[in-house]
């Protein structure tokens, strides 16, 4: 297991195969970064109502995507194709969130390094905003336009 703590002091538990996800977890671990043995991780960017939606989707994606290999037949059988439909109706359901935690999502997957996560987010995001202008952009993510003319 491994312990992270938000930046409002909240912890979460992880197993080790979900912090895999996160390349910054992953040489923590490595790194045997530990508390009493424990590897723990503050995460000073990374609120707990964030985090804790972090800390689901790594948990989802560690129980569904299993590592398999390539060359192996037994792989060929319809539950991994079950899976992965079953990750995508997961991770639609997953971004359907507020703006403000999107942006949190985003920020966090970043700093967390989480190249899935990330592009999940991201993706959404541009879907949000793909037939806007940029005044609504402004609009809906709280920007302040400081250019003056």
């Amino acid at each position: 297991m491994i312990l992270l703590i938000s930046s409002d002091g909240e912890r979460f538990e992880l197993s080790e195969a979900a912090a895999s996800q996160s390349k910054t977890l992953s040489h923590t671990i490595e790194d045997d970064c530990t508390d009493n043995g424990v590897p723990v991780v503050l995460l000073p960017n990374v609120t707990a109502i964030v985090l804790a939606k972090v800390v689901e989707y790594f948990n989802k994606h560690a129980a569904v995507n299993p590592k398999a290999s390539a060359t192996d037949s037994s792989t060929k059988t319809s539950a991994p194709k079950a899976s992965k439909e079953e990750l995508k109706s997961f991770d639609a359901k997953f971004v359907n969130v507020d703006k403000t935690m999107l942006v949190g999502l985003i920020l966090a997957a970043n700093y967390l390094n989480v190249k899935d996560l990330l592009d999940l987010t991201c993706q959404h995001a541009v879907d949000l905003i793909k037939d806007m202008t940029l005044e609504q952009v402004r609009e809906v993510f709280n920007i302040v336009n400081d250019f003056t003319l």
